[in-house]
């Protein structure tokens, strides 16, 4: 069975690929969750826009990847959250609050799966969340988690 990824997947792909895999796997397992297409000629053409935004977010090389490095450590996210008694969040911030949290502030689009939360944040205060935009370079966003709607 030939299928478009629209997610990644570990040991098949990443979005965009066109890919073969056994019937069942396909059609029991991808599609119904969303993470694959089947293909077809109209949608090559969703392809392309698959893979343009995959390379919107994703980060070229090494020297790009200090140069992102450089925006998020000088930076200082503010994020407005809801909160109980002495700053106790309802619920946590995610990666992807904090994904959205640092493009509101003007900062470069990030992907979710790169925000590496060691514990999830759960009161107001001020937190440092490691960000790994490349295998040899890891950033700290200082993040600022404030009481607000």
């Amino acid at each position: 069975m030939k299928l478009i990824l629209t997610s990644e997947v570990n040991g098949l792909g990443t979005p965009g690929d066109i890919v073969e895999v056994k019937d069942g796997y396909g059609r029991n397992y991808l599609v119904p969750r969303g993470m694959a297409l089947v293909w077809s000629k109209g949608g090559e053409k969703q392809i392309d826009s698959i893979k343009r935004a995959r390379d919107a977010r994703s980060i070229r090389d090494l020297g790009h990847a200090q140069e992102v490095k450089g925006q998020l450590e000088s930076m200082v996210v503010s994020l407005a959250v809801r909160a109980g008694d002495a700053g106790r969040l309802f619920g946590a911030v995610t990666a992807t609050d904090v994904v959205d949290a640092v493009s509101a502030a003007g900062g470069p689009v990030l992907d979710k799966r790169s925000v590496l939360l060691a514990d999830p944040i759960k009161t107001t205060g001020d937190h440092v969340v490691r960000v790994q935009l490349h295998p040899d370079v890891d950033a700290s966003v200082e993040l600022k988690v404030v009481e607000g709607s």
